[in-house]
């Protein structure tokens, strides 16, 4: 049964919502201010919420900004019902995230068809999706079943790219988001002197090049293939559809995008603060966490010195160095470009 939280200081308007929710078998949690409402919504989490906006205590605004602070609640579909129906309060409250508006008075099938409407485009947008080309044309296809994103495209072309391959140049203007659907890339950028710093590594099902898309201005760094692959381009008006376009959609996005992010901030901060050693052995365990498969084994990558070098911010004598006394210390073997972790564990307890 799903948990509807009402939030509505009148009595009388209260008890009859309720009861018409009720009475289509939803579970109905009421709150009388809207200071009660966020409590209630923190302690149950509920399925959707019903919200006034003119309440004493904390305004129907008030509520949705302090539930989108938090992510726990930030993503429950919010239907704003107000006796007010100017055009202004209308904008203003989806702007905030609101997902629908009803004006008082209502009758029983309009509220019904408005929370009907909005639990289902919530499930089909907390589903799981797999992130290969399948389940990416799965999460379009379900978002263009939403109203505001009808017009995405149904499909999108997948592109080869050779090994060494630029898929696109820091200074171009950008016209995709990048989807790799096989393959490995790395993007990096190029000092005056003509030295690489690779600023990130991405695998299959990663997502790459949207930065630059949010900000509207030319790519600041290149990307290229590592090995041959295969690449999924997303035109950049449906990712500005799906970023602006639904709240709820925009959300689980978000998600989609936002898997390798705390891990690039932990190669920023590695770089700027550990030694040669402790960065060589951290560029090692991304390397095995991004790209190994199978866990149970020992994990071995094909990489030239000198993008193993770019990722740890080196020169690549110091790395050749650093790698020889691994060698020695039985924490990798080494066979031409192919280099194999055979101690993940002593690496993991390196000190900087």
């Amino acid at each position: 049964m799903k948990t509807i939280l009402l939030i509505e200081d009148n009595k009388d308007v209260r008890e009859n919502t309720a009861e018409i929710l009720e009475l289509a078998h939803y579970n109905v949690v009421q709150a009388e201010n809207g200071k009660q409402g966020v409590e209630e919504a923190q302690q149950h989490k509920p399925d959707l919420i019903i919200c006034d906006i003119m309440m004493p205590v904390l305004d129907g605004y008030g509520v949705i900004h302090l539930l989108n602070k938090s992510p726990e609640t930030a993503s429950i579909p919010f239907i704003f019902l107000t006796a007010k129906s100017e055009r202004l309060d209308f904008r203003k409250g989806m702007e905030m995230g609101a997902d629908d508006y009803i004006s008082k008075p209502f009758d029983d099938i309009e509220l019904l068809n408005a929370v009907e409407s909005r639990l289902k485009k919530n499930e089909i947008l907390k589903a799981e999706f797999s992130k290969d080309v399948n389940g990416l044309n799965k999460f379009f296809n379900d978002a263009r079943k939403t109203d505001e994103l009808k017009k995405l495209s149904e499909e999108r072309r997948i592109k080869q790219f050779k090994k060494k391959e630029t898929i696109f140049n820091e200074g171009n203007n950008p016209n995709f988001l990048y989807f790799l659907a096989k393959g490995k890339v790395k993007t990096f950028k190029a000092h005056e002197y003509g030295k690489e710093l690779i600023t990130d590594l991405y695998k299959e099902g990663d997502f790459f090049g949207y930065t630059s898309l949010l900000e509207e201005k030319p790519y600041t760094e290149t990307a290229e293939a590592l090995e041959d692959s295969e690449i999924c381009l997303i035109p950049k008006d449906d990712f500005y559809s799906l970023m602006y376009g639904s709240m709820n959609v925009m959300k689980s996005f978000i998600k989609m995008l936002s898997d390798n992010i705390a891990d690039k901030e932990k190669q920023l901060i590695n770089l700027a603060y550990s030694s040669v050693r402790k960065r060589v052995a951290d560029a090692l365990i991304l390397l095995q966490s991004r790209y190994d498969n199978n866990k149970d084994k020992s994990f071995s990558i094909s990489i030239s010195r000198e993008d193993l070098a770019n990722i740890v911010g080196t020169a690549t004598e110091s790395l050749i160095r650093t790698l020889s006394d691994f060698k020695e210390e039985k924490l990798v073997e080494i066979k031409g470009s192919n280099i194999t972790i055979i101690n993940i564990e002593k690496l993991k307890k390196l000190r900087a």
